[in-house]
């Protein structure tokens, strides 16, 4: 048989949906994979159901049914302070995840370069790989999540193609100030860099933070490319409904690359989501509280059961240090600790090592969510409590 392709040799399955897998089998508590297991809400499903009855069930407008352009580009200016053209400067993709691979398909040429800041959701690294990007990494320091200027500043040269920032961050909860915003700003002016701003968790924020989206920063509008999506914040993250919003030549080269990949983002879906994003301002509120509730509840949870959890700023992730419970239990690994937790509690986690360049860097670190209903919570809490060791 001839060789199959060298390219995904260089990255692995997906570290997240592989401990969603393992908790499956046991019937455990999943605090691996982001998403929420309670209702979502009713207005968006019936929303839903009406539409596929009303036949809104083939092809849509490739890159994006208009009601659905429309609303999009509205929420944005009220919300982002970004200024769009529905026709012209929107993508509706397959969620935010195809929204990147198709952002970096059409920009990046053999050659460039893309800075990302890590700890990082683990799909940038295979989607720089796939682009045919290479990755330049800043860190983010543990405990605030801050990056060195300095450190930042030399990553960027004459090949650096784009940045890719998440904020809020996953899988640490950081959210990006004005002052950084305005930092990366300027580099990205100086060096003619794109930013790619992933902000699927815009609306998930804790302690008076405010979220700023770089397209709305003078000099920005036009080489910004900004990712979101309703699965988040509307909790259907299996609807797969995202979008990417950029310039018109920029738009031009992400449509190409899109209609090539999915087609189009399911018809149905796309009709809801036009419900979805004119919720009321009450039902952004209710959410931030349900997670501002159970952000307290598993920090505090974590911390009584011997981790050393690091509280978020926003979206709805925990990183916990766990070198003091991997010494007591005789564990080097992150991945064997995640799974021995399985194994003892019924609760799965997310290896840090995944969000990591170096793996070395997570090996003593795992990731909860806390995107959960209080039952859940609950018997999770009851389950680690039966830890031994502490």
């Amino acid at each position: 048989m001839k060789e199959l392709s060298r390219i995904t040799e260089t990255f692995s399955e997906s570290v997240i949906r592989e401990m969603t897998r393992i908790c499956d089998t046991v019937g455990g508590y999943n605090l691996s994979q982001g998403f929420p297991d309670f209702e979502s809400p009713k207005a968006i499903k019936d929303a839903a159901i009406k539409a596929i009855q009303d036949e809104w069930n083939q092809y849509p407008v490739t890159f994006g049914e208009p009601e659905l352009r429309e609303a999009i580009s509205k929420k944005v200016l009220s919300y982002n302070q970004i200024a769009c053209n529905p026709e012209t400067d929107i993508t509706v993709t397959c969620g935010a995840t195809e929204a990147m691979i198709a952002s970096l398909k059409a920009i990046v040429n053999p050659g460039d370069e893309i800075i990302v800041f890590e700890p990082f959701y683990e799909n940038y690294g295979p989607d720089g790989i796939l682009s045919g990007a290479t990755p330049r990494y800043v860190t983010l320091y543990a405990p605030d999540w801050n990056y060195s200027y300095d450190e930042l500043a030399a990553a960027f040269n004459d090949h650096t193609k784009a940045i890719v920032i998440n904020t809020p961050n996953n899988p640490t909860g950081k959210v990006f100030s004005r002052q950084e915003m305005e930092e990366i700003a300027l580099l990205c002016l100086k060096w003619d860099v794109y930013a790619i701003t992933d902000e699927i968790y815009e609306h998930i924020l804790y302690d008076g933070v405010k979220h700023i989206s770089i397209a709305s920063l003078p000099g920005m509008e036009n080489r910004t490319i900004t990712i979101n999506s309703i699965s988040k914040t509307y909790s259907v993250t299996g609807w797969r409904v995202g979008w990417v919003i950029a310039e018109k030549k920029l738009t031009e080269r992400i449509r190409k690359v899109h209609d090539f990949l999915t087609v189009g983002a399911p018809t149905p879906f796309q009709h809801a989501a036009v419900t979805a994003l004119a919720f009321p301002e009450q039902y952004y509120l209710d959410l931030q509280a349900h997670y501002i509730e159970t952000r307290k509840f598993l920090f505090e949870l974590l911390q009584a059961t011997g981790f050393k959890p690091y509280l978020p700023k926003g979206a709805y992730y925990i990183i916990a240090d766990t070198n003091d419970l991997m010494e007591k239990m005789n564990i080097k690994d992150d991945f064997a600790f995640s799974t021995r937790l399985i194994e003892l509690t019924g609760v799965a986690t997310v290896p840090g090592s995944s969000f990591y360049s170096r793996p070395e860097l997570g090996r003593q670190q795992v990731r909860f969510c806390f995107c959960k209903k209080w039952e859940t919570l609950h018997a999770v809490g009851e389950s680690l409590n039966k830890l031994e060791v502490k």
